[in-house]
């Protein structure tokens, strides 16, 4: 992430990738105050094997982009909601790439850190069965989730 302040956002990631025993870093990497080295954890990112990049950012939110454009590794860039502007100014600045720089760009703030992670985790269960099985449960319960919220409803609803 851009800055420990993004940790508020961005533990909902850490906490998806924990639930799947996904092992991955926390850190913070600022494109503005050390780009030398996020330089280097972008570069040295596919040698030590990581799969994805989940990049949290909020106001200018360089970080996702510069990454991408220093690995192969894809990034999934979060935006994180910001004082002024809620993050929509995060968002634009992620989602706006040029051509041939991708970044995956999620919702802004909790829900797109969670998601970010979600597909980070469909990413590796590719190649994973134990991972694309766990996946697949964790989805069904959310589904089951829904329809408990939906049978709930019906109770109080006149017949």
């Amino acid at each position: 992430m851009g800055s420990s302040s993004d940790w508020d956002v961005m533990h909902h990631a850490a906490d998806i990738l924990t639930e799947f025993g996904v092992p991955f870093e926390a850190q913070v990497v600022s494109a503005h105050r050390m780009p030398d080295e996020m330089f280097a954890y972008a570069e040295a990112a596919r040698g030590r094997g990581l799969r994805a990049l989940i990049a949290g950012a909020g106001g200018a939110a360089h970080l996702p982009g510069m990454l991408a454009a220093k690995t192969p590794v894809p990034v999934l860039g979060v935006p994180v909601p910001s004082k002024h502007l809620q993050g929509v100014d995060s968002l634009h600045s992620i989602v706006q790439m040029p051509k041939g720089v991708p970044v995956a760009t999620f919702a802004i703030g909790v829900a797109g850190a969670a998601n970010a992670a979600l597909f980070a985790v469909a990413l590796l269960a590719h190649d994973d069965p134990r991972l694309r099985e766990q996946l697949d449960a964790w989805r069904a319960r959310q589904t089951e989730a829904a329809r408990a919220q939906s049978a709930a409803l019906s109770k109080h609803s006149p017949s």
